[in-house]
């Protein structure tokens, strides 16, 4: 039940600014596994459930014009190791296209993971080592209808509960977390990505102790696990 609920709690920076706290919308029931995400399929058609991908919202046009046109991967150098993601843009051409525009600035420098829930998501991007709300106006609209799933070692754009209110922060899923999927009555949280070397890293950021700290009263690590830098690497 908590972690169904904890759904809602992939908070972006903007829900946190709008928000009571950082808190996720939770219970104190135990954690339960979230039920298992289909497999990626490579067809978008093949998720006809999956709501239109921009409802009508406009598309920036700097935005569009650095949507990559090949593959691309990024390293993530965290203060427990390094792990390496390949961005998917055939299938999230807009979330890839900002990610990779903080990822140039050097925005995620000096960030943190702020959440870690064990078999479910690790989450940060958006918060400095102060537990200081980075600046990102930028929203991006939701692209969860590409047909990709939130599955065990897939990378996903945070949002709050407005559907295209995703700016910076960005999760990696721990478990198959299909709860995080789009249906015919709601949007879902957009992969935009996959690890493709260093989910050992992952993992043990996901099983940090975690608990109260800074401006969150739980599912914070207790030690502070920092973003060095992230920045572009060569795709094979």
């Amino acid at each position: 039940m908590k972690q169904l609920l904890l759904v809602l709690g992939l908070l972006s920076a903007a829900a946190f600014q709008s928000s009571v706290a950082a808190d996720p919308p939770g219970a104190t029931a135990p954690a339960a596994a979230a039920p298992a995400a289909a497999a990626i399929s490579p067809d978008p058609a093949s998720n006809p459930a999956a709501p239109p991908p921009a409802d009508g919202a406009p598309v920036p046009t700097a935005l569009a014009k650095a949507i990559p046109t090949g593959p691309v991967r990024v390293q993530v150098a965290t203060s427990l190791g390094s792990f390496t993601i390949e961005l998917l843009p055939e299938r999230a051409p807009l979330t890839v296209a900002q990610f990779l525009k903080y990822v140039d600035q050097g925005f995620y420098s000096g960030t943190i993971f702020h959440r870690v829930i064990p078999n479910f998501v690790i989450q940060g991007g958006g918060f400095d080592s102060s537990y200081k709300l980075k600046g990102a106006p930028t929203k991006v609209v939701n692209e969860s209808g590409n047909g990709l799933t939130n599955q065990r070692g897939t990378v996903g754009l945070a949002r709050p509960s407005e559907p295209h209110g995703g700016d910076c922060q960005f999760y990696v899923n721990l478990y198959d977390n299909g709860a995080l999927d789009p249906n015919q009555t709601r949007w879902g949280y957009a992969v935009f990505g996959k690890i493709v070397q260093g989910m050992e890293v992952v993992d043990k950021i996901g099983n940090v102790a975690t608990g109260s700290k800074g401006p969150f009263k739980e599912d914070a690590p207790l030690q502070q696990v920092g973003i060095l830098r992230i920045e572009r690497v060569a795709a094979p």
